[in-house]
């Protein structure tokens, strides 16, 4: 199956740019390229692209205003959003998962990452970089006064595969801690999600540190 893209940022070089990365890979075809949120919008609803690559500042509409349209209640089948921008500011990160963006990176992620982000949304995944994941979830560790008990309803090996994605890795990575498919490690979370009533990752990896399952003295691999 092929993907449908729509690529949403005001700079012609990041567009073209996106645009080049994504016509080397066989299940990806950019549909349409919109210069501003707006454009998105109405682009969107001509195209129909299964996900949109949507950039936050933008001139007439921003990115997360775009969002809130494109996927608002009783949209019907409407596209899935990874948000690529420069800007990692924390509450652009909380606003865009709130509204339903099904990925959030930055643009010097690479090529690998935004790939793999696209793929994951049109799965119905969510991707958010492991940095960004990192950094929103120790700060909440911070703040949290005292550790509860971990959910007794989840197994052993979903502790485990829950503890990594609470360090940022991504699945690929998990896969290999834990010696088992890329295949198993998705349904692995879509098990841990049903159970914890978790949207996407991030939600998965804020209850890991919430509950006590991880130590959040200890350093993340992707800060080592």
């Amino acid at each position: 199956m092929t993907i449908r893209v729509l690529i949403a940022d005001d700079q012609a070089m990041v567009r073209a740019g996106f645009a080049m990365i994504l016509a080397a890979e066989n299940d990806i075809d950019v549909v349409a390229e919109a210069t501003d949120g707006l454009h998105a919008v109405e682009l969107a609803e001509r195209h129909r692209p299964d996900v949109v690559l949507m950039d936050i500042r933008m001139p007439r509409m921003d990115g997360l205003e775009a969002l809130r349209r494109l996927t608002r209640p009783g949209t019907v089948d409407p596209p899935k959003i990874v948000v690529v921008t420069t800007f990692d500011d924390d509450e652009y990160v909380q606003r865009a998962l709130s509204e339903g963006a099904s990925g959030f990176l930055i643009k010097d992620s690479g090529p690998a990452l935004l790939v793999e982000a696209i793929r994951a949304a049109a799965s119905g995944e969510a991707l958010v970089s492991p940095a960004i994941t990192v950094r929103l979830l120790r700060r909440l560790n911070s703040a949290v006064p005292a550790p509860r008990e971990p959910h007794t309803a989840l197994s052993a090996r979903e502790k485990d595969l829950v503890r990594l994605v609470a360090r940022g890795l991504t699945n690929a990575e998990i896969a290999t801690e834990l010696s088992i498919s890329v295949g198993t490690v998705k349904t692995h979370l879509g098990n841990v999600q049903t159970k914890l009533s978790a949207r996407n990752r991030v939600e998965i990896a804020a209850w890991a540190w919430e509950s006590g399952l991880v130590d959040g003295r200890r350093q993340a691999p992707h800060e080592r």
